[in-house]
């Protein structure tokens, strides 16, 4: 199976690849590949974000124990608004991740430079061959 790492380092050469086993729209899929990525990437950037922005909200027990209710309050209000959103965008992220994984099974494994392009085994190119060749009778199971 193809990585996300392969395809964003060689982006072109993976299409190529694909192209030369004759793979139907090497470069749709590509696409799609680095699309879900992307929206995996960017979720999760908001989601490390959201979590920041939790953990720098004032504690909300420190803020009680001052006196401070109105504060707290609002603090709390914005945390579980911040969580409610964080779940959202981690039900996002893991079905991204998960059309990601189930396309890159979809996707062969891009061949040698050295491998001549064809459709068959007939197309195939010996480079060495060992041992004794036998030749079989023309009526051998």
């Amino acid at each position: 199976m193809l990585t996300i790492k392969q395809i964003t380092d060689n982006t072109e050469g993976v299409i190529r690849g694909l192209e030369k086993k004759h793979f139907k729209d090497a470069k749709a899929t590509i696409e799609q590949v680095l699309a879900f990525n992307d929206k995996r990437r960017n979720t999760q950037n908001q989601l490390d974000k959201n979590l920041a922005e939790v953990n720098q909200t004032k504690s909300i027990g420190l803020l009680m124990k001052e006196g401070k209710k109105e504060e707290a309050e609002t603090a709390k209000a914005r945390v579980a608004e911040i969580k409610e959103i964080s779940k959202t965008l981690q039900a996002e992220m893991d079905q991204a991740q998960e059309d990601m994984t189930n396309l890159l099974y979809t996707i062969p494994n891009v061949p040698y430079d050295e491998v001549p392009e064809g459709f068959g085994a007939e197309d195939n190119v010996v480079e060495k061959m060992g041992g004794m060749e036998t030749e079989l009778p023309k009526d051998a199971l």
